[in-house]
């Protein structure tokens, strides 16, 4: 018995040894602590005095939860100890507080002593501090944080051009995650490997350490933007290069909007042009008209009569175009009374009825409850005939030529998808017709004065142009949808002065229907629509994935393994269409549902889209209040 409890005694005086042994070793270079199996400070080391701010009495016994309690989650705490009470040895790092309440951080590794049962016995902390690493890491995060709020994409590349870092607003606007973008050329991230673009940064980073432009990058889905950028080359405190910091700012709205304001600048420079023109024109014009007058007065032969006849009958045409000219170039503000406009248009269409080709149909629906606006009763007449003249010019082989009137409450949602559009109550005009339709080039000219596809002669190319001024004129705005051989629809929106009732009011967020998290694929070539609509469905409920057009839309709803509840796409996109893009997902998935949008729908499409199994249709623009009664609708289980 004596033995055992001498070969005990020579066990533990070996490990005390060699615990002193390792306790000197580690003196010098670290802060050591130790501590029983209970947690009690059993010794401390001067380095580890002079850290903690204690002296060791005023460590030695306490719990070592002195340094350290409160900073990290218990369960954190409970893993070290069953760690090292199981005998293994544990290696982090640990947040402590200094008497002083400083923090400091130390790099720790904590050895059990096992007794002959392998229990552990003791414990030793070996620490080294590593404070101003940890607050150097937080500083990076709090910065790289910062740089996640921007809006503007940044980016840090190596001086191989090779991407070190990309934010969050980078992911935003390329459509590229971080992930994907680590180790890659910069070029095949911002304009699909453009070299010439990369030599001119490199020739200009090289001459000056700097780099400004404005150009065009693609999108991870080929959308085509406008940016902003700036390249700087950062050196380091010896002044050799280090590394690139590129900042990139995405313009794409604000040049919108700058070609809106030069197109309309260009407008009325053409306008103060052609009004100079056709105030002397009148000039010209006036004393001929009056002399005809005179000399038809002096009872000329038959002869003279026929001359005298077609010289006014052409000065009058000259004078009526000089109205035109004027009309546009000053807007004529006329005098505003209020107006119901289903009697202008009942007026308009009995004259049409008598002087179109019969060939053409008129039909009309005016709305019997139609608010009233203010306006200039002539110029609205004179709007609404050159559209319908127009119309007519279009179908030179007869058609049908529709108007309709109906009220309208322009919305948040509506308003985002028209540059010029206010929200409120308009009364809403449509005139289609289904004639010959136009080019998306020609689209684009229609208001432009003097610009028409007629034969010579047969048009001045001022009719929509002074269309375009009178509605501005009064605080509307147009729509136009067209497409070759399928006919033009105009929209054109006067403000009402009625205050819309509160049935007909937008409906509040709480009266929209909402969803469930819903996965909807919008599809649509023009961006401002499909964020108008991702927007407006993310605000109720639902997941949005958007695509520019039908190959894209294809790519996209592949890859959702199947997770999509709804798709809606436009019809008319470049590459592939809706009608093929429909096509293609009902032979993947024949039950899927699909909602169809368009600004022109014919019915001939509407019959062709019910044969494919097209579930609804939503005529653009759009409100709110349609877009999600309508995807409610196919959402719901009947």
């Amino acid at each position: 018995m004596n033995q055992d409890t001498d070969q005990t005694s020579a066990s533990e005086r070996d490990a005390i040894k060699e615990i002193s042994d390792l306790k000197r070793a580690l003196d010098e270079s670290a802060i050591v602590a130790m501590t029983d199996q209970t947690g009690r400070i059993t010794y401390v080391n001067d380095k580890f005095c002079d850290i903690a701010k204690y002296s060791r009495e005023e460590l030695i016994g306490q719990d070592h939860r002195i340094i350290n309690s409160g900073f990290h989650p218990p369960e954190f705490i409970r893993s070290i100890w069953t760690t090292i009470a199981n005998g293994k040895i544990w290696r982090g790092e640990l947040r402590n507080k200094a008497k002083d309440g400083s923090i400091y951080w130390v790099d720790t590794t904590i050895v059990p002593f096992l007794d002959d049962e392998r229990k552990p016995f003791q414990y030793v902390a070996i620490r080294y501090e590593v404070t101003e690493r940890k607050l150097a890491e937080e500083r990076i995060r709090q910065q790289a944080s910062l740089l996640d709020k921007t809006q503007d994409a940044i980016l840090v590349c190596d001086l191989n051009f090779q991407i070190l870092y990309w934010n969050k607003s980078a992911e935003r606007i390329y459509g590229f995650t971080a992930e994907e973008t680590f180790g890659r050329l910069v070029s095949d991230m911002l304009c699909g490997g453009d070299g010439q673009y990369l030599r001119q940064a490199k020739d200009s980073l090289a001459a000056h350490d700097e780099w400004n432009s404005e150009t065009r990058h693609l999108r991870r889905d080929g959308e085509s933007i406008s940016i902003e950028s700036r390249w700087t080359l950062v050196r380091d405190d010896k002044g050799e290069p280090d590394y690139y910091l590129i900042a990139l700012t995405d313009i794409t709205e604000q040049k919108r909007t700058e070609e809106h304001l030069l197109r309309a600048q260009r407008m009325e420079s053409i306008g103060t042009l052609a009004g100079g023109i056709a105030h002397d024109l009148n000039n010209i014009l006036s004393p001929v008209m009056m002399a005809v007058d005179m000399l038809m007065m002096n009872g000329p032969d038959d002869d003279a009569k026929r001359w005298l006849s077609m010289i006014k009958e052409n000065a009058e045409r000259g004078a009526d175009l000089i109205k035109q000219v004027l009309t546009f170039a000053r807007g004529m503000d006329g005098e505003r009374v209020q107006v119901r406009l289903k009697h202008i248009i009942k007026d308009l269409v009995g004259v049409l009825s008598e002087t179109v080709s019969r060939s053409i149909s008129v039909k009309y629906d005016v709305d019997p409850e139609l608010w009233t606006i203010s306006a200039d009763p002539t110029q609205i007449h004179q709007v609404l005939m050159n559209v319908c003249l127009n119309a007519r010019d279009a179908m030179p082989s007869g058609g049908t030529l529709s108007i309709k009137a109906e009220n309208i409450v322009v919305d948040e949602n509506y308003a985002r998808m028209n540059i010029d559009a206010n929200q409120g109550g308009h009364v809403r005009i449509t005139i289609t017709d289904t004639g010959s339709g136009m080019t998306k080039e020609v689209l684009e000219r229609i208001f432009d004065p003097f610009f028409t596809t007629k034969e010579f002669g047969k048009g001045t190319g001022l009719g929509l142009a002074t269309t375009m001024t009178i509605v501005k004129s009064h605080g509307g705005f147009i729509n136009v949808y067209s497409e070759p051989r399928k006919g033009t629809r105009f929209d054109i929106y006067f403000p009402s002065v009625e205050t819309p009732s509160e049935r007909d009011a937008a409906p509040s967020e709480t009266e929209m229907p909402t969803g469930n998290g819903e996965l909807i694929l919008v599809v649509d070539d023009e961006e401002s629509i499909r964020m108008a609509a991702k927007a407006t469905l993310e605000r109720f409920g639902y997941q949005v994935e958007t695509a520019i057009d039908g190959t894209d839309a294809l790519a996209v709803y592949t890859q959702s393994d199947a997770r999509i509840d709804l798709v809606m796409t436009d019809l008319a996109m470049p590459y592939m269409d809706g009608t093929s893009l429909i096509r293609a997902l009902k032979k993947i998935d024949p039950n899927i549902k699909i909602a169809a949008m368009s600004g022109l729908l014919s019915e001939g499409q509407t019959v062709e889209l019910k044969e494919l199994g097209v579930e609804a249709f939503l005529s653009k623009p759009y409100t709110a209040k349609s877009l999600l009664n309508l995807i409610h609708g196919l959402l719901t289980p009947q």
